[in-house]
């Protein structure tokens, strides 16, 4: 089996197919992938669903069952096997991590419990989908949910308004693994004034101020239409796009308001769109291609950012993750 990329009419309109041993779509799968494009999720998350239902589907192949027959004693099943299998995936881990060694002799680490517990949830969200179908009418989902009275426990200090009169009562999956939730790892103040000092092009360091002082996620730096910077009110405003010619996009569909307070941030993003910022375009995106290349004008896509980080903070010897 295999998941397949399918690329739609608009460029930025992508669909996953999961595909069997013989090349032939899985029809109950399809239809779950198109109901969520259906309901607007986005590329990477139908990507990690299909990848999921691509473990759940060989589970059941190995464990010759299939999808009507899977009760809550295969998922304790499920979860082991999930526990078993090899990323391949390249991460910077801070400690220690099992290495396993697949079957075509390459050392690889195990899936973390956070890609675990997402997958269970998957397959949660899968069994769902076919209730409310109608193709598994009779019987109750069979990744069960208790309540998780722990969730509950609110510091009067900090219980919402009106939250006694919530109907709502936290649940959990049974079937789960434990996580740690860790603290933030912010950059200290000494490597981060050395990667703006690297930076020589405006465009860099307006880019990395909007980040460190805004908050801003790298999609939403890379979307930002010139129409979205008021310089005047010391802020810029942040919308939901899903257009970007290089699939740059906004992780979260909640616009809002970001006030630019450090001085620094606002002169830096004005001196780039006055004095660096092509003008023989009429792209409205802030940040562009420069020089004189075949790609000037086109707006930066995520490559270009990632790899403006790691050329800097290699050549600066940065290496916290």
């Amino acid at each position: 089996m295999r998941v397949q990329r399918n690329q739609l009419s608009s460029e930025n309109d992508i669909s996953y197919t999961l595909l069997d041993e013989n090349d032939h779509p899985v029809p109950v799968v399809s239809d779950f992938l198109r109901h969520l494009g259906a309901r607007g999720f986005s590329p990477n998350t139908l990507s990690a669903y299909a990848y999921d239902l691509l473990h759940f589907m060989t589970f059941l192949k190995e464990r010759h069952l299939t999808y009507e027959e899977f009760n809550p004693p295969h998922a304790i099943a499920f979860l082991e096997y999930l526990r078993t299998l090899p990323s391949r995936t390249q991460v910077r881990r801070l400690g220690l991590v099992l290495s396993t060694t697949t079957s075509e002799g390459f050392s690889s680490t195990r899936l973390s419990p956070a890609t675990v517990n997402r997958a269970i949830a998957t397959v949660s969200s899968f069994y769902e989908y076919l209730i409310l179908s109608g193709q598994f009418s009779e019987r109750e989902n069979p990744i069960q949910q208790v309540a998780d009275p722990v969730l509950a426990r609110v510091s009067e200090r900090h219980r919402p308004f009106m939250g006694h009169a919530s109907r709502q009562r936290p649940i959990r999956r049974a079937v789960r693994v434990k996580t740690v939730r860790r603290v933030p790892r912010p950059m200290d103040d000494n490597p981060i004034d050395q990667l703006l000092d690297s930076l020589k092009l405006r465009r860099d360091k307006a880019m990395l101020l909007l980040m460190l002082h805004g908050g801003l996620r790298p999609g939403e730096v890379l979307s930002l239409h010139l129409e979205d910077l008021q310089c005047g009110r010391r802020r810029v405003i942040i919308r939901y796009r899903t257009d970007h010619p290089k699939r740059a996009r906004t992780k979260s569909r909640m616009e809002r308001v970001v006030d630019l307070l450090q001085p620094e941030t606002l002169q830096a993003v004005s001196d780039y769109v006055m004095f660096e910022r092509p003008i023989d375009t009429e792209s409205p995106y802030v940040f562009l291609v420069g020089s004189r290349g075949k790609r000037r004008t086109e707006p930066l896509g995520y490559h270009a950012l990632v790899k403006l980080f790691e050329r800097h903070c290699e050549r600066l010897g940065i290496r916290t993750p």
